[in-house]
């Protein structure tokens, strides 16, 4: 219904915006990773959106990218995982790690998020296993860095989530399957110093 709105940042709270727009201020439900990235309030901002109706609510949830709301439309086809679960698993893992996580296999990762037990994490692989991919994280990745520079501090982080992904590519270059290539590149520790080539050779390492 609403695709997304651009407007000026009146409030955040760790799970809400308050977005005006033409004198509207819109309640827009968000995860904390999100809050965390908005600019000051005071600031425009451009939210996309997915509109969530129920019989008792009419509910908007936002996100800084395209990225971030088609990955939350998949999340909430899951069986057990609504609109609240989709942005519980938002809040400690970006897009790209929950796509690593998926594919690796790595349902812990996913019951980190409030709400979430082992589980429901073990249905998120296996019903999205076949429609996410590597491919889809660098579609992303220039939208990703963008969001990252606007915010001002995420880019390092974005950074870090490039080379991971630029070394499991590597490593399925190689021969190694998606998930052998994924869960070898989730196991080398990263900081904001390490490229892909020091990744590589750590996950090389880890896989002999």
């Amino acid at each position: 219904m609403i695709a997304y709105i651009k407007g000026e940042v009146a409030e955040i709270t760790e799970d809400n915006l308050v977005l005006e727009a033409n004198r509207i201020g819109y309640n827009i439900r968000i995860s904390t990773g999100t809050a965390g990235r908005l600019p000051a309030v005071g600031e425009e901002v451009k939210i996309y959106t997915y509109t969530y109706v129920r019989e008792d609510a009419f509910l908007l949830y936002g996100f800084l990218t395209k990225d971030d709301l088609e990955i939350f439309k998949k999340l909430i086809t899951v069986n057990g995982i609504g609109p609240k679960g989709g942005l519980a698993i938002l809040s400690v893992m970006t897009a790209d790690d929950l796509r690593f996580a998926i594919l690796a296999g790595d349902a812990k990762a996913i019951a980190k998020a409030p709400g979430v037990g082992a589980k429901t994490a073990e249905r998120v692989i296996l019903d999205l296993r076949d429609k996410v991919s590597i491919e889809d994280s660098l579609i992303s990745r220039e939208a990703a860095l963008k969001a990252g520079k606007a915010a001002g501090g995420q880019a390092g982080t974005d950074a870090a989530a490039v080379a991971r992904q630029e070394a499991a590519e590597a490593l399925t270059a190689l021969g190694y399957s998606a998930t052998e290539a994924l869960k070898a590149v989730k196991q080398v520790e990263i900081d904001a110093d390490t490229d892909a080539e020091d990744i590589l050779k750590q996950a090389l390492k880890k896989m002999l």
